[in-house]
C-alpha cells in the first residue's frame, strides 16, 4: 500500500477530494482556519510548545497541519526543531501538494521551505524534523518506537474512512502518546470518542468549525 498515490479530482474553486474516499482533504470553508481551531486550539496550542515537542498525525494528505502549526511554531519564538511524525496510506503527489498548499499564501513562505526540502519522507530542516510513514497505520503505527505529546487524528470522515478510527487504532494512539498528552480530531462520532475513551483519553466533545456542530478533545490520563 505504502507506494500507491493518493487518486484527486479538483473541485472549482481548486479544493482536492479524495476520488478513493469521496472527500475532501480540508474544510470547503476555510481550511487553515479549521485546522487552527481543531488541531492547534484543540491541542492547546501553541501554549504547550517547549523545546523537543512531538506531534504525530493520521493522514498527512496536503501537508496543511503541518505547515500551520510549523508557521505557529517559529512565530512563537522556538529556535529548535519541530518534531512531527504522520501516518499516511496513500501519500499525494508533489506537485498536488504544491497545488493545494498553493492557496493558503499566508503559509507560502512555510511552503516552500517545506517542498524544497521535502524528499517524499523526511523534511529536515532547522526547525523543523519531519517524518512521514507511509503505509496502513494499523500496521506501522504498532511498529513506531515514539511516543506524541500531542495527536492530530485527521483521516477522512469515519464514516468513508472508517479503518482510521477503529478502537484498536485509537489504542494505538493512546500508547504511543506520553502521559498527559493531548489528541484531537473535527469528528465527534460516537464511536470514535468511546474508542479514545476506553483506550485511556478523558474524551471532552467541543464546538466544531464552520458548519459541524462538534469536535473532539482528549487528554491522557
Amino acid at each position: 500500500m505504502a507506494d500507491q498515490r493518493a487518486e484527486l479530482t479538483w473541485t472549482a474553486d481548486q479544493i482536492p477530494v479524495s476520488d478513493r474516499f469521496d472527500d475532501p482533504y480540508y474544510s470547503l470553508q476555510n481550511g487553515l482556519e479549521e485546522t487552527r481551531h481543531v488541531f492547534l486550539t484543540g491541542n492547546d496550542l501553541p501554549v504547550r510548545f517547549v523545546p523537543g515537542f512531538h506531534i504525530a498525525e493520521l493522514g498527512f494528505g496536503t501537508g496543511l497541519n503541518l505547515l500551520t502549526v510549523w508557521s505557529a511554531w517559529e512565530s512563537s519564538g522556538q529556535a529548535t526543531p519541530l518534531r512531527f511524525t504522520s501516518f499516511e496510506a496513500y501519500p499525494m503527489a508533489p506537485d498536488d501538494m504544491a497545488r493545494a498548499l498553493a492557496a493558503f499564501p499566508e503559509l507560502s513562505a512555510w511552503a516552500v521551505r517545506f517542498l524544497n526540502a521535502w524528499t517524499g519522507q523526511k523534511c529536515v530542516l532547522d526547525t523543523l524534523h519531519l517524518e512521514v510513514i507511509t503505509g496502513d497505520a494499523r500496521q506501522t503505527l504498532p511498529a513506531w518506537d515514539g511516543a506524541a505529546d500531542a495527536w492530530f487524528l485527521d483521516g477522512f470522515s469515519p464514516a468513508k474512512n472508517p479503518e482510521l478510527w477503529g478502537a484498536d487504532l485509537m489504542q494505538q494512539v493512546a500508547d504511543h502518546t506520553v502521559q498527559g498528552g493531548t489528541a484531537a480530531t473535527y469528528t465527534a462520532a460516537g464511536f470514535v470518542r468511546r474508542g479514545m475513551s476506553d483506550a485511556g483519553f478523558d474524551v471532552t466533545r467541543g464546538p466544531g468549525f464552520g458548519h459541524k456542530r462538534h469536535m473532539t478533545r482528549a487528554v491522557k490520563t
